[in-house]
């Protein structure tokens, strides 16, 4: 079905939308896209779909008959010469000879008005589709391939970066037979040697914990001030990605909080990576009336089934010179592309990838969603901004991690058998030599509300600080080379440290409780002698300053006086945190591999409002974008 209104002069209009007019499509529509690609420095085409000012579908179609050559919209008879992802990239794939043309084509943009302009002769004219419908064509084509390229690519390029191909049990046995080793050669050592290494480490874990402490002393505000924004034409096409796995329930939050970012919709590539088979969340998303900028990729069957794995699917297909990754369950500052993009345009190329402010969402939820809260508010709002101030290696967040997408595809993407694949990221940003920097804007997350579902989450974060440290410690020296000591030292304590603290937490916390507090301190007769004891009390106030104070500064900035009395409570809290670090343990050696999910959309309260509701609404204009998606037929 066509518009039925006249055609009208096409002089004024772009090319790759005036020949619309003859297809009956208002001009007004035209003008409109036309303004919005002006004033956004993008084409036409670009303008009018992502703004939902035209269905895909519709536009295609028109092209078709405007070039006078086959559409296609059902299966492709794909030919010799079909790659991933090349084809996609280019948008263009063969066809098997006998087929209504030689290859076919899904331009965007400026291709679109080089076609209009005379492709060549008719005979050797490609048949077209719209973008959605090759990419639909190349995955069931090539699932295998895809699926493979999505895991192993990081093993087959850079096998000293990916997770060890042998099993866990293996490292765990070998580092627990240096410990046995080492505790057997301590006990042996005269008096004199014993002492010594006691003190050295003691000192070295008192180092440790000055990443923490030191970190009180940088001036981190939870939001930055306004900033002048880069203009409409100088922001860069952005890509977002969302890795969906049974999240039907949270579909209604994510959609609207990605319609809502301030940022021109032209420029806007959203990418929905969801899995095969998930029928629920399919369904969900099913059921948005979306525009052009969205698009569902559907990851093909393989293993493992992780958000690397997926996030790996979709970064080939990244058309943005910067891409983030948020979490199903996010609302980010509607502003935090355009505040990433002016960081990045200011920045020299080393500065690689930006973390977000995570803050919980949810702290009215439960007394353990209160005190996840000022566990990030510490992380994200103390400690995260000092590392990076210090340009000192940060393990990743997971979400609102901004990056410049030519060195994510650089270092081959995520590893897709690492379940903690930010922190290891982190690790091999800073391995490359690259920088990641604070970005102060926040994204609302979603805490676990019950402690079934924080271990199993927790759990499956620590066995992926375990499993990002047996991948980067097997090659010790080279790792001290590439980091220099500074942050290698820091790496240490804030991946392997981190898990280790947590193992002996309960032992270590006992011993001082009985050795400090509830009996005297032991004398002994002379200084040397009363020093382990001096640094053992030291270790013990300083670990609880660490674990306590960015708590409480972070609780300060962002103005949650109320939950500081919380902080009192964090001791018990990391008792919690140990159990999972065991619980990790044993899940490497039993099941590297599995990915625990972690149920969102069980919220009862919430400071962004966006809760779950029966259906989704369509996603709304941004100021770039109009009211509600046209459709031409």
């Amino acid at each position: 079905m066509r518009f039925t209104t006249p055609a009208a002069d096409a002089s004024a209009l772009p090319a790759e939308i005036a020949f619309l007019v003859a297809e009956g499509v208002p001009v007004d529509h035209l003008a409109r896209a036309a303004r919005l690609a002006r004033d956004g420095g993008t084409d036409a085409a670009t303008a009018l779909l992502h703004a939902g000012l035209m269905e895909e579908e519709a536009y295609y179609r028109a092209l078709a008959r405007a070039l006078r050559v086959p559409f296609l919209d059902g299966p492709m008879p794909f030919g010799p010469g079909l790659q991933f992802p090349d084809s996609l990239v280019t948008g263009l794939a063969p066809l098997v000879s006998g087929a209504p043309a030689p290859c076919v084509l899904a331009p965007r943009g400026p291709q679109v008005a080089e076609l209009l302009a005379g492709y060549g002769p008719a005979a050797r004219m490609p048949a077209i589709t719209t973008p959605t419908r090759l990419r639909e064509a190349v995955f069931s084509a090539r699932p295998g391939e895809i699926a493979a390229h999505a895991a192993d690519t990081l093993r087959l390029r850079a096998p000293h970066w990916a997770s060890p191909r042998e099993p866990a049990s293996r490292w765990l046995l070998f580092l627990g037979l240096c410990l046995c080793a080492g505790i057997g050669l301590f006990s042996a050592l005269p008096p004199a040697p014993a002492l010594a290494l006691t003190l050295a480490a003691q000192v070295v874990f008192l180092t440790m914990t000055v990443f923490r402490t030191a970190a009180l002393s940088i001036g981190a505000p939870a939001e930055a001030p306004p900033a002048v924004p880069l203009p409409d034409r100088d922001l860069p096409t952005y890509t977002v990605l969302v890795a969906l796995y049974r999240e039907a329930a949270v579909v209604p939050r994510i959609v609207r909080a990605l319609a809502g970012l301030d940022y021109p919709a032209a420029k806007l590539d959203l990418k929905f990576v969801i899995e095969a088979g998930d029928r629920e969340t399919a369904e969900a998303l099913a059921r948005v009336p979306f525009p052009a900028r969205f698009e569902i990729v559907v990851a093909p069957p393989g293993e493992p089934r992780t958000k690397p794995r997926a996030l790996n699917v979709a970064l080939p297909l990244a058309r943005g010179s910067h891409l983030v990754v948020f979490d199903a369950e996010d609302v980010p500052d509607p502003a935090q592309l355009r505040r990433a993009a002016e960081v990045f345009s200011r920045s020299p190329q080393s500065l690689a990838c930006l973390q977000g402010r995570l803050v919980i969402d949810n702290p009215a939820d439960s007394l353990l969603a209160r005190l996840f809260a000022l566990e990030y508010t510490g992380l994200f709002d103390v400690l995260n901004p000092a590392l990076a101030r210090w340009a000192l290696p940060i393990p990743l967040g997971g979400t609102s991690t901004h990056f410049r997408t030519r060195v994510l595809r650089d270092l081959h993407g995520w590893d897709a058998w690492n379940v903690t694949e930010d922190a290891d990221l982190g690790i091999r940003l800073a391995l490359a030599g690259y920088r990641v920097g604070d970005l102060p804007s926040h994204t609302l997350e979603e805490a676990p509300i019950t402690v079934r579902a924080w271990l199993h989450q927790r759990t499956r974060w620590m066995k992926g600080f375990l499993q990002t440290s047996l991948t980067h410690g097997r090659r010790p020296i080279a790792t001290l080379r590439d980091l220099g000591w500074l942050p290698a030292l820091c790496a240490v304590t804030m991946v392997p440290g981190t898990v280790v603290s947590a193992l002996v937490y309960p032992v270590c916390f006992a011993l001082a409780l009985n050795g400090f507090v509830l009996n005297a301190l032991p004398a002994a007769p002379d200084f040397l002698s009363n020093l382990p004891t001096g640094l053992a009390l030291t270790l013990f106030a300083m670990g609880l300053a660490a674990l306590a104070l960015p708590a409480a500064l972070g609780c300060l900035r962002r103005g949650w006086r109320d939950l500081l009395w919380l902080v009192l409570l964090l001791p018990a809290y990391f008792g919690l945190i140990s159990l999972a670090a065991w619980l990790a343990l044993l899940e490497l050696v039993r099941a590297p591999d599995r990915w625990n999910k972690t149920e969102h959309g069980l919220s009862r309260t919430s400071r962004s409002g966006l809760l779950r509701s029966r259906r989704p609404a369509p996603p709304q204009a941004t100021s770039a974008a109009p009211a509600s998606p046209s459709s031409v037929r």
